[in-house]
């Protein structure tokens, strides 16, 4: 009995300091037909000092800087007694209580009309919330719960959907502020299906699809159905599930035309947000966001980079290893709808064209390496600029870098090893990912040489393809699959204009791109064409016509506007260098048996054979 007390005493205790130390908000809307929420935050057990309170300046998915605090306005600070407290604001962002007893309440008025991965939005259908751009938090309180309540009362069609732990009468808990940012929510009047998978130990858990929408109930089902294909397809892969928080994994997906669009991976959820009148009718079109993001619950959210622990919402992260985080879950994301049946196989050769032609043929991979994409990503990734860059000459994204480096990567371990890219993700799941160590570059090298038995392969694929800027032989790679790749306008000429923007009969150009014909001559952003060959120049279609009568190796003579003065320069025409990925059987050659079954094992469904 001594002892049985004496756990029930210990209990009770840990449940009071529990409650001494959470910080609860609660979240009304009285005013969401103007897109606004009110937050209440309640801070007990307030160390002495200065109360340091803020809005994040980034979000978990993430990887630039975002303003978060623009939208918190009304800010007012009270004591245990009600009493209004002084507030200091030394930043935008954030705020500072001089003086204040041992409890803090804070309200503020939070304004959200932008419906997409990062930010929030409120009106009569729906509140949408990513945590940091919603919710303000204490500055060195990070280990301490969180406990929030939605008020809604006069929305009796609303629900709650959130990885967030239900804790009854729309209270919902977190650990820490860590899982309490990473944890999007939903309320509408939303439809929903579900199922269960079983994990390889047998243990059943649930995903959930949370989808507001103009679409029925039928539709939504219908929906859920690929959605379990494309999931198997996933499972074989890792060949296990994470184990999801509270065992449910949500699709929260937000549909509709004005909509920002946007998919963002969190823990055990993705934010969905598409820019189409409904489902019924897009479902390919939606697919893809959701088998990336769905990727994520493992590779990003579990199998995680050093340099993203912990995240940090007073500025960016800065990330060497965005290539594989974001590049293979982008060339997964595509690969596994094919593998589904969701997808053709013409859809998966269409990416790996653009995958090949980014990296074959763009400065920004020519000069710089998938690691230095990775770390531009503070500035990329949506980050806001008014002033001009030169991104499109240094930059290339890393998604797409990465997908690239993830394509070259199967196909060489398939070829060389007997083994897959499936297999190193495999390795890297049971290494890093399933006990959560967050890994380093140099963990990744270390793995590819274990799965190969071979580490002169991982150490030299590491420094040519991943430190370095050299690239793969993608030709020979595709063809052991009977792909060919080609010229794609063989023979053509090519001026290297980009996409012209055309206003009043002015032909303008954009950023000129190193190499190209166009940057070679000295012509940049918005010089106003005026002549090419001596013809006039007032739509697209004047170039095209002049560029179709010449062949590669013409120099051709152009007149333009730079600054309002008008100049001349000679235009040495080049070979378009646009390349196709070409099924072997369609260009005359022979699919040979063993290209067949290269391909077969390669894009086919791999749910039986794992």
């Amino acid at each position: 009995m001594k002892k049985i007390f004496g756990t029930t005493l210990f209990s009770m205790l840990s449940l009071c300091v529990f409650a001494q130390n959470e910080i609860s908000y609660r979240v009304s809307f009285p005013n969401v037909i103007h897109h606004e929420a009110e937050i209440a935050m309640e801070i007990p057990n307030v160390p002495s000092g200065i109360l340091k309170v803020r809005m994040s300046r980034s979000s978990p998915g993430r990887y630039a800087t975002h303003e978060f605090g623009k939208n918190v306005y009304h800010l007012k600070v009270f004591d245990e007694n009600g009493k209004s407290l002084t507030v200091n604001q030394p930043a935008g962002d954030e705020y500072e209580i001089p003086g204040h007893g041992k409890s803090v309440k804070v309200t503020y008025t939070v304004f959200g009309n932008w419906i997409d991965g990062t930010y929030a939005g409120f009106d009569e259908t729906h509140a949408h919330m990513n945590i940091p751009s919603t919710f303000a938090f204490p500055v060195g309180m990070d280990a301490r719960a969180r406990l929030v309540e939605f008020k809604y009362a006069d929305k009796q069609n609303w629900k709650v959907a959130t990885q967030l732990k239900p804790m009854g009468k729309n209270s919902f808990y977190a650990a820490n502020l860590q899982y309490f940012m990473d944890s999007p929510v939903e309320i509408a009047d939303y439809k929903t299906a579900k199922w269960e998978v079983k994990n390889k130990d047998g243990k059943a858990q649930t995903i959930h699809l949370i989808t507001h929408s103009n679409d029925t109930q039928a539709t939504i089902d219908n929906y859920a159905e690929m959605l379990k294909k494309m999931v198997d397809e996933h499972f074989a892969v890792w060949g296990e599930f994470p184990t999801y928080d509270y065992g449910n994994y949500y699709f929260l997906d937000d549909v509709y035309p004005d909509n920002a669009g946007d998919g963002m991976e969190h823990r055990n959820a993705t934010s969905i947000v598409q820019r189409t009148p409904k489902i019924e009718g897009y479902e390919s079109n939606l697919l893809g966001t959701f088998s990336h993001e769905y990727f994520h619950s493992w590779n990003v959210e579990r199998l995680r980079p050093k340099t993203l622990e912990p995240f940090n919402f007073e500025h960016s992260n800065v990330s060497d290893e965005l290539w594989l985080a974001e590049g293979f879950t982008q060339y997964y994301g595509g690969l596994l709808l094919t593998r589904s049946g969701l997808k053709t196989v013409d859809n998966s050769i269409q990416a790996f064209t653009g995958m090949v032609n980014s990296v074959l043929n763009t400065p920004g991979a020519k000069d710089f390496s998938p690691i230095q994409a990775s770390r531009y990503a503070v500035f990329a990734d949506a980050g806001v600029a008014i002033d001009q860059t030169n991104k499109a000459n240094i930059f290339l994204s890393y998604y797409t870098y990465g997908a690239a480096t993830a394509l070259a990567l199967d196909l060489r371990l398939r070829s060389e090893f007997k083994l897959t890219l499936d297999d190193y993700m495999r390795a890297l799941w049971k290494a890093y990912g399933k006990p959560e160590i967050a890994y380093t570059v140099p963990d990744l090298e270390k793995t590819l040489a274990e799965l190969t038995r071979n580490p002169a392969f991982a150490k030299d694929f590491f420094k040519r393809y991943i430190y370095g800027t050299e690239k793969n032989d993608y030709a020979k790679l595709l063809l052991n699959a009977g792909f060919v790749l080609q010229k794609a306008n063989r023979g053509k000429a090519y001026t290297g204009f980009g996409r012209l923007n055309v206003v009043n009969g002015k032909v303008i150009l954009p950023q000129t791109l190193i190499g190209s014909p166009a940057y070679a001559a000295g012509l940049d952003i918005d010089n106003v064409l005026l002549t090419v060959d001596g013809k006039q120049i007032n739509t697209v279609a004047d170039i095209d016509a002049v560029t179709e009568a010449h062949k590669p190796g013409d120099a051709i003579s152009i007149t333009y506007l730079y600054r309002g003065e008008q100049k001349t320069t000679t235009l040495t025409l080049a070979e378009n260098p646009a390349l196709e990925i070409v099924a072997i059987e369609k260009t005359g050659g022979t699919l040979t048996p063993a290209m067949q079954t290269f391909r077969d094992n390669w894009l086919n469904s791999q749910v039986k054979s794992k």
